[in-house]
């Protein structure tokens, strides 16, 4: 395909209820999108960077800007999505503004070829089971209230963010109140360190799915020698950001779980990637959320229904973050939520949606 431009836009999409990690407090994502337009299709891809780096190195407004002046220049005459990545790589890291630009191009390949996204990536089933993530709350009964909540609405796993003085009682809380039965695991986002070894030890007693990005991102060896520690399953997130970083982790014993974040690791066909690698390793892997909207998130259920995640991802509906979503909302229903089935990301921005939250945008002819 021929790109004849690309529109950056800015939208603010105010979250239903504060969203607290161990590095920070959302209440408003302030979102990157990118929309390509080509003779045969329109496509949209979503950036995941946040308005600061907190998460990762990247943020919305860095993102912009590289794509502007490195990642555009450098797309050939014509591309496809497999030449995106080729042409981005001697462009060192923003995995996230990559993944943007990258799924926006797929997204106009698959709309003007009629094909889905989940038909292309490898989609083995139609719908997806449905986690949901729950913040670091300010007491233990707004805690409980809130899993109940989310247990009401059908989802099928809880991911409980942690952090230190907000881990053991807090779990524990959870599990007396609901039982062994409920799907349960816990998110540190690198907040510890190996020293805090004995008290992650304390967890074993509550029967987790796993424990998330325990330690530091860049360091695996000592992800290696928690998880010898451990009766709990440790699962990184931040720590890979590549297929050759999952492959280090794996061969280290680092972990024996996968989060696959497309935004975080550089797009869906280097998920797709990562994907493959852990299955033919007998690794688990699920797909993480980044708060996306419509766009995004269509995007993720279609991953998630690849034969490999076995785990509920964090693909939780439209509402468990707006109030009003961008696109026709995605919808709860026993705890699954349908792969999108129509060309490209099989959603469309809803045009008075999408014009209620721009905040601003930016046509760069190519």
């Amino acid at each position: 395909m021929k790109i004849t431009g690309v529109e950056l836009r800015r939208i603010s999409m105010p979250l239903v209820a504060p969203f607290r990690t161990s590095f920070g407090t959302e209440t408003v994502r302030d979102i990157l999108l990118v929309k390509v337009v080509t003779p045969e299709a329109e496509g949209w891809g979503e950036c995941v960077a946040m308005s600061e780096p907190l998460y990762s190195s990247e943020y919305a407004d860095g993102a912009a800007d590289v794509i502007r002046r490195f990642l555009l220049p450098a797309l050939p005459g014509t591309v496809d999505a497999g030449a995106v990545g080729r042409a981005l790589e001697p462009v060192k890291g923003h995995r996230m503004a990559k993944a943007a630009l990258e799924t926006a191009v797929l997204d106009a390949q698959l709309r003007a070829s009629g094909e889905s996204f989940g038909a292309f990536l490898g989609a083995a089933r139609d719908r997806v089971p449905c986690g949901v993530s729950v913040g670091i709350m300010d007491s233990i009964p707004s805690l409980l209230d809130a899993v109940q909540g989310y247990l009401d609405e059908g989802y099928v796993r809880i991911k409980l963010k942690i952090e230190p003085g907000w881990d053991v009682e807090p779990v524990r809380a959870v599990r007396e109140r609901f039982g062994d039965d409920v799907l349960l695991q816990v998110d540190a986002n690198a907040a510890y360190t190996l020293a805090d070894a004995p008290r992650l030890a304390k967890l074993d007693a509550f029967d987790l799915l796993l424990i998330e990005q325990p330690l530091a991102n860049d360091d695996l060896v000592q992800h290696a020698r928690l998880a010898r520690t451990l009766r709990t399953p440790v699962c990184l997130d931040e720590s890979i950001e590549s297929a050759a970083h999952a492959a280090a982790a794996i061969e280290l014993g680092a972990c024996s779980i996968i989060n696959i974040k497309p935004g975080r690791i550089g797009g869906y066909l280097e998920a797709r990637r990562v994907h493959d690698l852990c299955r033919a390793h007998g690794v688990a892997v699920w797909c993480g959320g980044m708060l996306e909207t419509g766009l995004g998130r269509a995007a993720n259920v279609a991953l998630a229904a690849l034969p490999g995640f076995t785990l509920p991802g964090d693909t939780s509906g439209s509402r468990r973050y707006y109030a009003m979503d961008i696109t026709a909302p995605f919808e709860l229903r026993d705890g699954h939520l349908d792969v999108p089935s129509g060309p490209g990301l099989g959603v469309e921005p809803i045009p008075e949606a999408l014009d209620e939250v721009t905040t601003s945008t930016e046509w760069i002819p190519l």
